[in-house]
Formats: C-alpha cells, structure tokens, sequence
C-alpha cells in the first residue's frame, strides 16, 4: 500500500501536463518585467479575481506580509482574528517587519464579526494604534477549513468600509469557498482591496501564490516583494503551472469537499467526536476520547500504517483532502483511524 497523506493539501504533486508546462514555458528576467508567462498568469489572475493587476509571489505567507506592508505603515493597527493564519503561523512578520500592531478579534465561526470591526475604529487618540486595515481568511483553517457565507462576508467588508478601512482577503484557499457556496469567485474577491490566493494548495501547483488589487497598490507590492527579497528571475518556469491551476484546477475542487464528507460521514459513524463546520471544504477536524489514545499516539500509529495527517492538540486532529486523494484513499484512511483512535 502506498502513503496516504492528508497533512495538508501543500503536499500535492504537480501534474503531467504541468511539468510538460513548466519544461516548455517561455522565459524571461522578471525583475525587468520580461517573463511573459509570468506576466499572463497575473493578468488572468487579476481577471478572474475582478481586480485590476496581480503579482507573483513565492507564498501565500509572503503575499499577506506584501499586503499589510502596502496598507500599513509602522504604528498602524490591523485588524485580525485571534485563529487567522497571519496571526498564528506567519512568525509574527507583520510585527517584525512591519511594525504593525495585531488588533485581535473574536473570529469563531470563520469570520471577524462586524460589532467587533467597529469597536476597533475609535476617534483618533495618541494613546493608541490606529486601525487602518481588516484581514479576513476564507476558508478558515483554523476554524474547520469553513467557507464564510457569501452575504456574511460582505455584511463585514461594507461595515469596515464605512468606518474607513481597507480590508485584505487571506483567500489561500478561495476558490474552495466559492466551490462550497458553488459561486463566483468574485463574490468574495470584488469586496475587498486585496487579496492573496494559493495556487500551491488545491490548486496542485508546486509553487507560488497571487497577490491581486488595484494598479498602484500592486505597484507598490511589487518594490516590497523586491525588499522582502522576492524578486525571481526565469520564473515563468513556475507561472507555467499556475495557469494550468487557474484555468483547470479550480472546477476539481469539489472532488476534494466530496471526500472530506465522506471521511467526516464515516469517522463519526465510527465513534468520533467530528467538528461540523459552518460549510465544510476539504478539511475535517475530530477529536479523540478521553479515554483512549491521545492524538499523538493516533497519528503516530497510523503512520506506521502509511496513514500520514497532523495533530494540533493533545486530543485535535486535522485531516485534509486535495488532488492525491482518492475515495479509496479516504475509505482506507478513516478505517486506520478508527482502529488505533479506540484501540486499548
């Protein structure tokens, strides 16, 4: 039996005809402007996005940081959730490189409410950082890989607006979101002033992710990409596989979220205690018994089973799904579980 991994949907392989891409792709210097496939991937980004411009970055991590070092200047405040990705697992560069002030929300559920949007936004005060920006994350990790509701999400983003902040979308994994509310990508993307998506997640590229917004503020983005020490020369080798992922990756998705119910369907027929999201993607959290294994011994027993996945407490576990998943897989997966999550 070959691995079964669902640490994470960053583990996927790049596909045939994305490495016969990458082989073939037309180059150039990109630091000059001149990889014209680099440049087709951002123009078809920023497209798909209703932006006006995109920027090739080399992680979802650095195109957040590029973000909120173009929305913020140091001193400012923005506005996060307590569970977010940029809080939790960025290594506090909004902090060390921006000199920016995290102002942490409640964010259960998968969102930062509006009421707590508005409580940051407080008359000018030379005892406090001002909140300049909203960071939203959709879909959620943290919160079950949940996809914010297309309505919610903007009953957020106009109650920043109106209070004069600019909002940034982590949208990592956007387009499971609009795969999960079958929309639009828009829908989420063409209410914010920027956001970052991953083409290296679901969309099965080995490398890489998007910034989009307005013409200037890429601009801008693109001299803190070139600070950050992001500016990359003959990448088109890379943006080869990222237009295969924004022109076919996206309508697979649903393949993903069909196996993460099943997996969740069956774990819990099982015995399990799993986490139902407000609408789930391709992720599925449980937790095991108090009486049984801890969520260490779980995964440390299944990967002598060849069941590869993650644990994020003592007694929480994460699995994930993506292109290297088959149903099989998933049936196989959730059968390893169960056995060593109740063994003795």
């Amino acid at each position: 039996m070959g691995v079964i991994d669902l640490r994470s949907d960053t583990v996927t392989k790049p596909t045939e005809e994305m490495r016969a891409a990458m082989a073939a792709a037309e180059v150039g210097d990109d630091v000059y402007e001149d990889d014209p496939t680099v440049k087709m991937l951002e123009e078809e980004s920023a497209a798909l996005t209703g932006q006006e411009a995109g920027l090739f970055v080399t992680s979802g991590t650095q195109g957040n940081l590029v973000a909120l070092l173009c929305h913020c200047r140091r001193g400012d405040g923005a506005i996060i959730g307590r569970n977010c990705h940029i809080y939790n697992y960025e290594a506090g560069g909004l902090a060390v490189l921006g000199g920016i002030l995290p102002l942490l929300a409640d964010d259960a559920g998968g969102i930062v409410k509006k009421e707590e949007v508005e409580s940051w936004v407080i008359p000018p005060d030379v005892h406090k950082a001002p909140a300049k920006l909203l960071c939203l994350e959709n879909t959620h990790n943290r919160e079950g890989g949940t996809a914010v509701a297309p309505d919610i999400f903007k009953e957020v983003t106009d109650a920043a607006k109106v209070k004069g902040l600019k909002v940034h979308l982590d949208g990592a994994r956007i387009f499971n979101a609009a795969t999960a509310w079958d929309v639009d990508v828009r829908k989420y993307t063409a209410e914010v002033d920027s956001v970052q998506f991953c083409l290296s997640k679901g969309l099965g590229s080995p490398v890489g992710s998007m910034l989009c917004g307005p013409k200037e503020f890429i601009r801008e983005a693109r001299h803190w990409r070139k600070r950050l020490g992001g500016g990359l020369r003959q990448v088109g080798v890379l943006a080869a596989a990222g237009l295969i992922s924004i022109r076919k990756m996206k309508d697979r998705l649903i393949e993903d979220h069909k196996n993460a119910q099943k997996l969740a369907n069956m774990l819990a027929d099982g015995g399990l205690f799993v986490e139902e999201p407000g609408r789930r993607t391709n992720m599925v959290y449980f937790s095991v018994g108090p009486d049984g294994p801890d969520a260490n011994a779980v995964v440390e027993a299944c990967k002598k089973e060849g069941i590869l996945f993650n644990s994020v407490s003592d007694r929480r576990i994460r699995l994930v799904t993506h292109l290297g998943i088959t149903e099989s897989d998933v049936e196989t997966a959730a059968r390893s579980i169960l056995r060593e999550a109740f063994a003795s």
